[in-house]
């Protein structure tokens, strides 16, 4: 899926959330903050910075969703060594230079 795709799929799905609560798009930009305008342009064009998302997102009760789906998955050990060894190699701050 395309960046592009993505974002005219999340906004709509948005906008279908937004109409399951009968809510109005100025009840939600009142509620969020996103003022009317921006609102509006992300329903039509997909287009939204992140902070405005994060509060639509926050007024539609899908808050704790999106951000339990950028979590890390637990790996399955299959031994202690794994356990030890995981625990003893330093935690990665930076990404590795190219």
């Amino acid at each position: 899926m395309s960046p592009s795709k993505a974002q005219r799929l999340i906004a709509e799905n948005i906008r279908e959330h937004r109409l399951q609560r009968n809510l109005t798009q100025q009840e939600l930009s009142s509620r969020s903050g996103v003022p009317l305008s921006t609102l509006r342009k992300f329903e039509q064009q997909g287009v939204l910075s992140l902070e405005s998302l994060l509060k639509i997102l926050m007024v539609l009760g899908m808050l704790d969703t999106v951000v339990n789906a950028t979590k890390i998955e637990e790996i399955p050990f299959t031994s202690i060594d794994e356990i030890i060894a995981l625990n003893a190699a330093p935690k990665r701050k930076r990404a590795r230079s190219k």
